[in-house]
């Protein structure tokens, strides 16, 4: 038996595996993520035939194929969202990008700068490989297909999908001052680097990103819907993969204007649902994308359970572990519960939105990109560890958390809702959303 003839087989397994998973672990203390991960440490384990992989030594295509799984993951969380974009709409999403998301990133740098005594640019970079949420890895937390009803989504699923598409571009000025920091360290302590941070990779980067975003939606949204030749209307015939044309674009194009390609795609999935909302065609990009997704998270997932079993972990300290779990047990639920007070949220919904701030693939990239641009003055073996530990930790937390405590939510939401509505009648999917708890 060859190498590349197991890899067949475990491709081939793995992908039917992920179309079964789902179903199989619906309702239960178990997430198809997590069930990778495990897979990957048992194959190690049982001494299988599987390629060594380091991720300081193999940091581009760790970059790489992390990238690719966050734009498609992207594209479906910005079509998937029924709720129309507004300020009052999407408070919650503002509210814990502009208060949860800073607060994270300054006590998980502290926090990195006292327990690790990591220099500045190495701790302000774990804080913001850290700070995107990634509900992909746990898909009971984020909100359904697309639907023709605007008001069929709870506040929590809502308000972590549409705080992971932000926050997932977002990140990146953080990561670009980490970057500068460290280039600035060898001249002494100098805030030369900050008027350059805030023009070009906080404001320029940031507009280009929603700009070309919008743009390009603008245009695929006329293109999807709107083309006076039948041939060209891409809505009339119905194939998901122009989903993956319409993120390898909005990505190319702002990234090539060296904008933020992560806030483009999402923004440019918003406008395309925004284009024409009730279209039945948004189904058929978000089913496609959410397929690619899943297959591109489950062999993320079964490599990194390899690479942990391989050693990746072994240049972790308690330390380092303690960081990652302050940020997942209290940092993040205290700045998430904290920020959402006075939102619609009711107690409960506020209790599960700032607990599941998951950890993931997102995390992955930034750090392989940083570590391929600056030098951090901490051996890159022990950043990954940290990070490496955390992801799978919040694989392993939220993945058997999150199944009870969403079911929980809905079983009460029914609940109140058919105590609220007609006799006789079954509550509709909007009147069970509506149910603040």
């Amino acid at each position: 038996m060859t190498l590349a003839d197991f890899l067949f087989a475990v491709l081939g397994a793995g992908a039917l595996a992920a179309a079964v998973l789902p179903r199989l672990v619906a309702g239960r203390p178990l997430s198809m993520p997590l069930v990778f991960l495990a897979g990957g440490v048992a194959l190690h384990l049982m001494a299988a035939p599987l390629p060594e992989i380091d991720l300081v030594r193999d940091r581009v295509w760790v970059e790489h194929l992390a990238e690719i799984c966050v734009i498609i993951s992207l594209m479906g969380a910005g079509l998937a969202l029924n709720r129309p974009f507004g300020a009052r709409r999407w408070q919650a999403t503002w509210r814990l990008i502009g208060i949860t998301m800073p607060l994270t990133v300054a006590v998980t740098g502290l926090l990195a700068w006292w327990l690790l005594d990591w220099p500045p640019a190495a701790a302000l970079l774990l804080a913001a490989v850290l700070a995107p949420t990634d509900p992909v890895l746990a898909s009971e937390v984020r909100v359904g297909a697309p639907t023709d009803s605007e008001h069929d989504e709870d506040e929590a699923r809502f308000a972590l999908t549409s705080e992971a598409g932000l926050n997932d571009g977002l990140a990146f000025p953080v990561v670009m001052a980490a970057t500068a920091l460290a280039a600035a360290a060898g001249t002494g302590v100098s805030g030369d680097w900050v008027g350059h941070w805030l023009l070009v990779d906080v404001l320029y980067g940031c507009v280009v990103g929603v700009l070309a975003g919008l743009a390009v939606g603008k245009l695929l949204g006329w293109l999807f819907f709107r083309a006076g030749r039948r041939s060209v209307r891409l809505s009339e015939h119905r194939e998901g993969f122009v989903a993956l044309g319409a993120t390898f674009l909005s990505y190319g194009i702002t990234e090539l204007a060296h904008g933020y390609g992560f806030l483009a795609v999402f923004v440019t999935a918003c406008r395309i649902r925004a284009a024409e909302r009730d279209h039945g065609y948004h189904a058929v990009l978000h089913d496609f994308v959410e397929q690619i997704e899943r297959l591109l998270t489950a062999g993320i997932l079964f490599l990194l359970g390899v690479c942990v079993a391989q050693g990746a972990l072994s240049d972790l300290t308690w330390r380092g572990a303690a960081v990652g779990l302050l940020l997942l047990l209290v940092t993040r639920p205290l700045t998430g519960w904290a920020a959402q007070f006075g939102t619609a949220a009711g107690p409960r919904e506020r209790l599960v939105t700032a607990f599941f701030g998951i950890r993931g693939i997102g995390s992955l990239f930034y750090l392989a990109h940083a570590l391929g641009t600056e030098g951090f003055h901490v051996p890159a073996g022990e950043l990954w560890a940290v990070v490496a530990f955390t992801v799978v930790t919040s694989v392993v937390l939220h993945g058997v958390t999150a199944s009870p405590a969403i079911s929980r939510l809905d079983r009460l939401r029914l609940l109140r809702a058919r105590g609220r509505g007609d006799a006789g009648r079954a509550p509709d999917g909007a009147e069970v959303a509506g149910e603040r708890l």
